[in-house]
């Protein structure tokens, strides 16, 4: 089983053309915490922080208390999903997966085990030989999730994974991340724009606003009464 891990933001500066965002904040080990926030408030930024492909100009990125603020995307403990699935469209759908294990796929029978493990658990056990072409929309992502588990990482990263999905494929996949998070206790940052979805999959909320830490706290207080009211705002916005 995967040993989780908690995730801090240590006074972390980071600075994009005339953008800045500043971001102090811990993510609860082994617990799933939405990120929601206005476009551009750097919701992506802080992910792509912690996944070590942007290098923040002040501050620490820690994951277990462990500094990894200089380490490169592929040393750190950290799997992510984006929105277009990062599939490669001349393999198939098992060496999609393989990657996760091995980049140059010289996979040992073990690691081929392994894969075809995940991809039933993915419900895809009948699909190894396709191509992502050959695929809905909803199976791409069941893949990059797959190899999510190939990878069997304590932090996993999800930016808007499933936006372009409708509400029955969305709901079937957060299901899924749902369990596979309670099955691997990983520690999942997700970043949505559905208040539903946040409501739906994750025990924790933080809300940016303006490139800033706008608040945090559990899911359940931020939809009530008293809830931030930055996030109200938000939400108020949204539905209108």
């Amino acid at each position: 089983m995967t040993s989780s891990a908690s995730v801090q933001l240590d006074d972390v500066v980071f600075s994009y053309g005339e953008t800045m965002v500043r971001f102090n904040v811990t993510f609860e080990s082994s617990e799933i915490t939405a990120v929601m926030g206005p476009s551009g408030a750097g919701k992506s930024t802080l992910l792509n922080l912690v996944a070590g492909f942007e290098t923040p100009r002040e501050g620490r990125v820690l994951i277990g208390g462990i500094d990894v603020t200089g380490l490169p995307p592929a040393s750190r403990p950290v799997s992510m999903v984006f929105q277009e699935n990062n599939l490669f469209a001349h393999l198939d759908v098992a060496a999609n997966v393989g990657l996760g294990r091995s980049p140059s796929l010289r996979l040992t029978p073990t690691d081929r085990q392994d894969v075809a493990a995940a991809l039933a658990r993915v419900g895809l056990g009948d699909m190894a030989s396709r191509l992502p072409r050959e695929l809905s929309g909803g199976e791409r992502q069941r893949v990059a999730i797959a190899r999510v588990l190939v990878r069997d990482r304590p932090i996993l990263l999800l930016d808007e994974p499933f936006a372009s999905l409708g509400p029955a494929l969305r709901d079937d996949m957060l299901a899924l991340v749902e369990s596979v998070q309670a099955e691997r206790n990983m520690t999942v940052l997700f970043v949505t724009h559905q208040p539903e979805d946040a409501r739906k999959l994750a025990q924790n909320m933080v809300f940016i606003e303006a490139g800033a830490i706008a608040a945090t706290g559990k899911t359940a207080d931020f939809f009530g009464e008293s809830g931030p009211e930055a996030f109200r705002r938000y939400v108020g916005e949204a539905n209108r």
